[in-house]
């Protein structure tokens, strides 16, 4: 068994590309990530930590991260590669904030990652990753979905604070950076009735979907089917641009979310853990 080092983004991609694609819907973000850090390395202002472990020549693990957010682990073949990238971080990375990784995955590293350092791991949020490939009909509610303009900045910035304030807890740094990237690309999108009532942003691509996500509607407009139209809508816009799936993630603490998108036509494929490390040396057992 053996970690291998990719300097190279285009190819790392090309490595670990096949290996990825055999769970896209549960990879969609590593996969995501290639695809910024080769078509948009501008966003990126150090170099991502880029690796495989492989058993005679096939991958049995793909591991990426970029400075100061989560690490990503892919589904793992062989157990045995977790103790080898926890390793090889140990040695490379000075902290990890935390992992995101398919549940089993994300626990195992979770645990080998306190007993090497002994920072204490914490879980954040189980996480369902849906697939869609044809939009159910819902119930249809008024106004229609457009793409966000520049006149729109303020209001945008306003909702992926509030949006990030109620999905994670907190706001990083950065938003209106964010927002004028998405504003750049055309791809957040406003629900309108009259006024702007949702929202919904297109935030990554793979071989062959692109992921939906920054899903908000002020308390003001929710419970009038606006989240469910704009999501419906905003698949179907992606499906007609030629993309053969479009995913997902929820919170599976949410149940209302949960089965908005199941009625649009998004099933579950699989579930995914995000562990917070922090410098306490207490464990918390019961994660």
């Amino acid at each position: 068994m053996k970690l291998h080092r990719f300097e190279d983004t285009t190819q790392f991609y090309q490595r670990v590309k096949n290996y990825l694609l055999n769970h896209e819907a549960l990879h969609n973000m590593l996969l995501g990530l290639c695809n910024a850090l080769i078509h948009n390395p501008e966003r990126f202002d150090q170099k991502p930590y880029l690796a495989t472990v492989e058993v005679d020549g096939d991958i049995v693990a793909v591991v990426m991260r970029t400075p100061l957010q989560n690490l990503l682990l892919s589904k793992i073949q062989d157990f045995v590669a977790i103790e080898a990238i926890a390793q090889d971080l140990h040695l490379t990375q000075e902290s990890l904030p935390g992992i995101n990784a398919p549940t089993i995955e994300a626990k195992a590293f979770a645990e080998a990652w306190h007993s090497l350092t002994g920072q204490s791991y914490q879980l954040k949020m189980v996480l369902c990753a849906f697939q869609l490939e044809q939009v159910q009909a819902i119930p249809k509610a008024t106004g229609c979905l457009r793409i966000a303009t520049e006149s729109d900045r303020e209001l945008l910035i306003c909702w992926f604070e509030a949006f990030a304030l109620e999905a994670l807890g907190h706001v990083e740094p950065g938003v209106e950076r964010t927002v004028e990237r998405y504003l750049q690309r055309s791809t957040a999108y406003i629900w309108e009735d009259e006024v702007p009532v949702s929202m919904a942003c297109r935030v990554g691509v793979t071989p062959n979907g692109a992921r939906v996500s920054l899903v908000y509607t002020p308390p003001e407009h929710r419970r009038k089917g606006y989240a469910s139209a704009c999501v419906a809508a905003l698949s179907q816009t992606l499906l007609n641009q030629g993309y053969r799936y479009c995913f997902l993630f929820t919170d599976l603490a949410n149940p209302t979310s949960n089965h908005i998108y199941q009625a649009i036509g998004y099933q579950a494929v699989g579930d995914l853990s995000d562990y917070s490390f922090t410098e306490n040396t207490a464990v918390d057992v019961t994660a």
